[in-house]
């Protein structure tokens, strides 16, 4: 069925554009194509395993008539899964912490899902990640006829990935030599590379982590910017994923974002301009002549009130707009912050 003809609003889900990138940094000796997942219906990449996991739950009867969905997210997934539910008829409830921005706890409600605050972190742990499931598992017990999705484990998270490197693989007519690709669950990133295993390509698959996250062994610390890296290394990361690794700070997302917009007019969320810097940070290793694709979960409009906001920007990390405010021809890396 063409993309443009869809049997539901979670048909459209997939198939996003790969776009050319050729002004954000026109002296590169490589290709550089960036897979704007913001155009899925849910607004991210994370509408994917959503579908995924609960369309599985109900070919497989886990989940029914009647039964409660109930997540830990702040973000998109739990977007994507309140898409998800609302379409199938399903309660939903999502778990957030104070970090949850007002705005995506509005998106979540207009599709009619139901929010559950966790004020104070884990006691243990002092994240608020742990102290979210914890309260997902309560709330399991306590609700009948429930269903926890367990995207930081559930393997339907990884499989709906499989299509989006298929996809990737597709536009690009096989010659894709690098993949970069943002971390959190690490869904996305196993999915990909489990793809490119399976079908023996040559693609190689840069992991773009933050800094202060502890996915790919690196000391826990605070971090701005949602929806990138974890506290916790999730259950779906394997060793061996990716080929190499690149670390971002708050600030290199602020500044990638913020050159998205004024070179490509792309308005992406947080974690796209991690993996733009990652790049940037990379391309001494890029071969001339070769092929990247980088992999932009969502869209900017999320991040109104942050990365796009000056105040904000001034605030948190000071008045750095002259990274992105320099002549095209003269952008450079900061890659000293």
């Amino acid at each position: 069925m063409s993309k443009l003809l869809t049997d539901s609003v979670l048909s459209a889900i997939g198939n996003t554009p790969l776009v050319r990138t050729s002004r954000v940094m026109a002296s590169a000796g490589f290709h550089l194509y960036a897979k704007l997942e913001a155009l899925n219906p849910g607004g991210s990449t994370k509408d994917r395993p959503a579908f995924s996991v609960i369309k599985h739950g109900i070919d497989t009867g886990d989940i029914g008539p009647g039964t409660v969905i109930i997540e830990s997210s702040s973000g998109n997934m739990g977007i994507g899964l309140a898409q998800a539910c609302a379409y199938f008829g399903l309660r939903f409830i999502c778990v957030i912490d104070p970090k949850t921005t007002v705005q995506n706890i509005r998106l979540m409600k207009a599709y009619d899902a139901e929010v559950d605050l966790v004020k104070e972190p884990d006691s243990t742990t002092g994240e608020f990640l742990q102290a979210r499931i914890k309260r997902v598992e309560m709330l399991l017990t306590e609700t009948p006829n429930s269903f926890w999705p367990n995207q930081y484990a559930n393997k339907y998270n990884p499989i709906a990935h499989h299509k989006t490197m298929s996809e990737i693989h597709e536009a690009l007519a096989g010659t894709l030599d690098y993949l970069f690709c943002p971390t959190s669950t690490c869904g996305t990133l196993r999915g990909c590379s489990e793809f490119i295993r399976a079908n023996g390509l040559k693609a190689r698959i840069i992991a773009v982590d933050a800094i202060g996250s502890v996915i790919f062994g690196g000391q826990k610390a605070k971090r701005l910017i949602p929806g990138h890296g974890a506290a916790v290394k999730p259950g779906l990361y394997q060793h061996g994923l990716a080929y190499d690794c690149v670390h971002v700070s708050d600030l290199e997302c602020i500044i990638g974002c913020r050159r998205l917009v004024r070179h490509e007019a792309i308005l992406a969320g947080g974690s796209s301009g991690a993996v733009l810097m990652a790049v940037e940070k990379y391309r001494e290793k890029i071969e001339d002549g070769a092929t990247c694709a980088m992999l932009f979960p969502d869209r900017g409009e999320r991040y109104l009130d942050t990365i796009y906001c000056d105040e904000w920007v001034i605030e948190h990390v000071g008045d750095v707009s002259h990274y992105w405010q320099q002549p095209r021809e003269e952008l450079q890396c900061a890659t000293a912050i």
